[in-house]
């Protein structure tokens, strides 16, 4: 068989590659804590669940439209209201089964030969493998620990040519958990006005995520923007449904039609019962959430002031998500020898920088998502093996 050759440019993402080698080494009877995956460990509310079940039972076998049902659409609309005051029509949202066939499609619309999509690195390895497989140049918007992994808008809009299709940027980040400030996303939105053709892709999908008494900094505040805007969220992180695969995007009106015309060529459309859990998900009771994200904050603190009290790692203090992204250079040691050493001796799962950019060969990617507990248990075994 003769395999097309673009698929010698596609990549992976790791942290999918570690979580199986902790599982062969739990099949051998090793006890593994998992702080790799970027997963809340947090079961779905009931009310999520139910409602579920009871579209399965009301009889939602069917397709639905290929960019979601009008309720959900309307759903996600008013829900944009609520957070940003923000008034989008429901015809411009897309629902996709998770947050990466936003991605996909926003690579496949403007990503070619010749054309250039500039991303953050380190940053989610599927940005960089998505545009590599689309042909375009990935140019990388580098992220520093020496400003808590923000970035210079004026470097930024200095890397912008004539061959610049679109902008990523994720906010707050994954790996990093770098929450970039409103005001500097005040700054680099003034700047891009000046930037009429080229289109923006904001990956806002830890939007609720976020501490210290913060606010988003959506991209949902710039108007001015919308002709060219795609921003990207989902049910995920926020409601610990990772499982259920359920997304939302909004696109510019000139582009939702092509899109859906991409949906309906992958994946024809999302499941009709998950998304009728959805809604109840979006219109239910919240009170969930503060208890999630007061427990993610107590872990946050505690793997903070855990990693940084071993010699040989310094800890970013991150503003949002649920990761921490230290550097070990100290040690002695790469990312990749780090994660496997933490993986191998001390039964500790971990991601390596390199996952998320060749710059970051002097980190590894810690996620906070599991219990207090189980946190405690890995640091200790860390420090022992150091």
């Amino acid at each position: 068989m003769k395999i097309a050759q673009s698929f010698s440019r596609l990549g992976t993402e790791s942290a999918f590659e570690v979580l199986a080698k902790a599982k062969k080494l739990e099949s051998e009877g090793q006890e593994i804590i998992n702080l790799g995956i970027g997963q809340p460990d947090f079961r779905t509310p009931q009310h999520i669940v139910e409602a579920g079940k009871k579209a399965l039972e009301d009889g939602h076998h069917g397709y639905t439209a290929a960019n979601g049902t009008l309720e959900l659409r309307q759903s996600v609309s008013a829900h944009i209201k609520k957070m940003y005051s923000a008034t989008i029509d429901p015809s411009r949202v897309l629902i996709t089964p998770g947050g990466k066939p936003t991605m996909y499609f926003a690579m496949m619309l403007f990503g070619e030969p010749g054309a250039e999509i500039i991303y953050p690195e380190p940053g989610f390895p599927i940005y960089e493998s998505m545009i590599n497989y689309s042909g375009a140049k990935a140019v990388p918007m580098y992220l520093s620990d020496k400003n808590n992994f923000s970035f210079n808008v004026k470097k930024v809009l200095s890397l912008i040519n004539d061959k610049t299709r679109l902008l990523i940027l994720n906010n707050p980040q994954n790996p990093t958990g770098g929450l970039i400030p409103k005001d500097q996303i005040d700054e680099l939105a003034k700047g891009l006005e000046q930037y009429p053709n080229v289109a923006i892709m904001s990956d806002e999908i830890y939007s609720r995520q976020i501490y210290d008494g913060n606010k988003m900094p959506s991209f949902f505040y710039y108007p001015k923007l919308y002709d060219r805007l795609i921003v990207l969220d989902g049910w995920s992180k926020t409601y610990a449904m990772t499982g259920w695969r359920l997304g939302w995007s909004v696109w510019p009106e000139q582009l939702i039609e092509l899109v859906t015309r991409m949906a309906i060529n992958s994946y024809s459309c999302v499941s009709a019962a998950n998304q009728v859990a959805a809604i109840a998900a979006l219109d239910g009771p919240h009170d969930f959430l503060e208890d999630m994200m007061s427990k993610f904050n107590k872990r946050r603190k505690l793997i903070i002031e855990g990693l940084n009290s071993i010699d040989g790692i310094n800890c970013n203090n991150p503003g949002g998500a649920f990761y921490v992204f230290p550097n070990i250079s100290e040690t002695g040691l790469t990312g990749a020898q780090f994660a496997d050493k933490c993986l191998y001796e001390a039964g500790v799962a971990i991601v390596p920088g390199t996952s998320f950019g060749k710059s970051a060969n002097d980190f590894v990617r810690f996620s906070f998502a599991n219990s207090y507990e189980n946190i405690e248990k890995a640091l200790e075994k860390i420090k022992n093996i150091l």
